[in-house]
């Protein structure tokens, strides 16, 4: 796949880009200028894709790759306030009959660590393979799996710790 091919193909990935980058981000205007600096990078490295690969993967890559080059260039704290998601990106309209489950999966997502996250949005919201993830994220494979049933982990401990128990233990 040469330059122009890939010019070709960036805008089918255009919404999948900008959802990572928010999920990295938790700003719009910095998703939005993540994925225009992924697209650049694509376009310059474009002799570095390797056919018969998948783009998606490559390009998740480098917008990752841009995000750590931004955090590290700006002394960014790793963890972030979960009210910052634009709740827009999800998806989830107020008559949604799950709206209030799905919102409340979400916040506890968001809470989760910043590499718990990105290891959960890989692999269950934008279906790469753990190995996918491991190298979109360039750990090794054991890393992500370690990181998924952690953060698997902590979510099922939120279930319980989220029912409200009475003065005598009823729920």
């Amino acid at each position: 796949m040469n330059h122009h091919d890939i010019r070709a193909e960036l805008p089918l990935y255009l919404a999948r880009l900008w959802r990572y980058g928010l999920v990295l981000s938790r700003k719009r205007d910095v998703a939005e200028d993540l994925v225009q600096a992924t697209c650049l990078r694509a376009l310059e490295k474009s002799s570095q894709y390797v056919p018969g690969t998948r783009l998606d993967r490559w390009l998740f890559t480098i917008l990752h790759s841009v995000w750590i080059n931004q955090v590290r260039a700006t002394h960014l704290t790793q963890q972030q306030n979960i009210d910052d998601v634009d709740e827009q990106a999800f998806q989830l309209s107020e008559g949604d009959a799950d709206h209030l489950w799905a919102q409340q999966v979400r916040e506890r997502i968001n809470r989760l660590p910043e590499a718990q996250r990105n290891a959960v949005f890989l692999v269950y919201v934008e279906g790469f393979t753990y190995q996918e993830a491991a190298d979109t994220l360039a750990v090794p494979i054991g890393t992500i799996m370690s990181r998924l049933a952690n953060a698997r982990q902590t979510l099922a401990k939120g279930v319980v710790v989220g029912v409200r128990r009475n003065k005598r233990g009823e729920v």
